[in-house]
């Protein structure tokens, strides 16, 4: 074999690899187009969005509608999801995406134009949801643009780069803010944000197939009380534990940034870096703890992503300096331990047939009553920043024994989903 020869054959054996690679991964035209919609609008999302507590502060708000902030994201967070469902029906998931983003640019251009922190609020209800609204769409696309094989991949696929904007958005919106100012900075970092939106919306408008669309819809359930009547005692035990968790998450969640900033005495820029520090670790759990759930029981995962849930607000509170913040944010990072794994949960314990709506069903049930949690907090915090992440500790060791004494093992999980 001459040099020529083999530099072909090695060229070869090189393209056959790396396209081995893209169909492990299922990167397909289209699920390659919606990565790019979640980097693009999940970097502009999360550069602003990180910093709105500290955004409604600067401009003359108070604890009480920070409060408000945190307490709409959740209550929103769960109502949209059921509207999500049904444009996504309707339209398809290449038109619904095209509606979501540009609800999304719409609520940017509110809070970029008008810079009060009652317009903030307003302009939030658009945006700040996005995630829970567009989530349908997504995973009905790629439950249709992938195999039957390749459909958990894709999911892992996007959770995976979703954190991606999650890790890197926070510390250029840390930057703009450390430059410019609290008010100047964040405006300029949702100016990005709504360039950024633009671009992902020509972007999935030009790479999602039409033929991909069409494939495999499926008429929801339109009454969210026939999805609650089927669920079963093991899935309403999960959600219990699960709601009592998400109030230890909620209750001082809006206070993060105020707490590292004002209490702590870091930096804007310091503050993404511990977000970013929290997002890598996820990202390093993640495919293990999912190859190790697909060969166990689902409880032991569940109950540690539990613990570490109930573990970050009392290492908040113990948090006097950047090294202890660092390992704070790094116990936060590793409550994804067991989360595919929980979903995967729920969607073992929901009926056959009706899974998707009593998964819909459960998040609405589960983010209703914790919106209670984050309005709470407001509260709790102007008592004590202590009483806040005193009472979230509390919450988190209920929801985790509840889990340990009610909770069901099933043994050999299904497929993960994410979300």
């Amino acid at each position: 074999m001459d040099q020529a020869e083999a530099e072909t054959t090695v060229e070869g054996a090189r393209g056959g690899h790396t396209q081995r690679i893209i169909e492990f991964l299922g990167l397909r035209r289209s699920m390659v187009a919606l990565l790019t919609m979640v980097v693009l609008v999940g970097l502009g999302e999360k550069m602003a969005e990180r910093f709105l507590p500290v955004y409604i502060i600067a401009l003359g708000g108070s604890a009480q509608s920070v409060g408000l902030l945190n307490g709409m994201d959740n209550l929103l967070s769960a109502l949209y999801s059921y509207p999500g469902g049904y444009i996504s029906d309707r339209l398809g998931y290449k038109g619904a995406l095209l509606v979501f983003n540009l609800i999304a640019l719409f609520g940017y251009l509110i809070v970029i134009l008008i810079p009060t922190w009652q317009m903030v609020i307003v302009g939030s209800i658009f945006f700040i949801s996005w995630t829970a609204i567009s989530l349908p769409a997504t995973m009905s696309m790629v439950s249709q643009i992938l195999p039957t094989t390749k459909r958990t991949m894709g999911v892992s696929m996007h959770s995976l780069v979703r954190r991606i904007p999650m890790a890197l958005g926070p510390v250029i919106g840390g930057a703009f803010i450390q430059i410019y100012g609290r008010t100047v900075g964040t405006r300029i970092a949702f100016g990005a944000a709504f360039v950024l939106g633009i671009v992902a919306l020509i972007a999935q408008q030009v790479l999602i197939s039409d033929r991909d669309r069409s494939l495999g819809r499926q008429e929801a359930e339109a009454n969210p009380l026939r999805a609650l009547a089927g669920m079963s005692h093991d899935l309403r035990a999960l959600l219990v534990s699960d709601i009592l968790v998400r109030f230890c998450e909620q209750i001082p969640y809006a206070f993060l940034a105020i707490w590292s900033l004002d209490y702590v005495g870091i930096t804007p820029v310091q503050f993404g870096a511990l977000t970013a520090i929290e997002m890598v670790t996820a990202m390093l759990v993640y495919i293990p703890v999912a190859y190790l759930a697909d060969r166990s029981g689902k409880k032991p995962f569940v109950a540690i992503t539990f613990v570490f849930f109930t573990l970050f607000p009392l290492a908040l509170m113990l948090s006097r300096s950047m090294p202890m913040l660092v390992l704070a944010f790094i116990i936060r990072g590793l409550k994804e331990f067991g989360e595919p794994t929980r979903k995967a949960l729920i969607m073992d314990l929901a009926p056959e047939g009706r899974k998707a709506s009593t998964f819909g069903v459960y998040y609405l049930i589960r983010d209703v009553i914790v919106s209670i949690a984050a309005f709470g907090g407001a509260v709790l915090w102007r008592m004590s920043p202590t009483i806040n992440l005193t009472a979230a500790f509390v919450f988190g060791v209920l929801g985790t024994l509840w889990f340990l004494v009610r909770g069901r093992d099933l043994g050999q999980p299904g497929p993960a989903v994410t979300g």
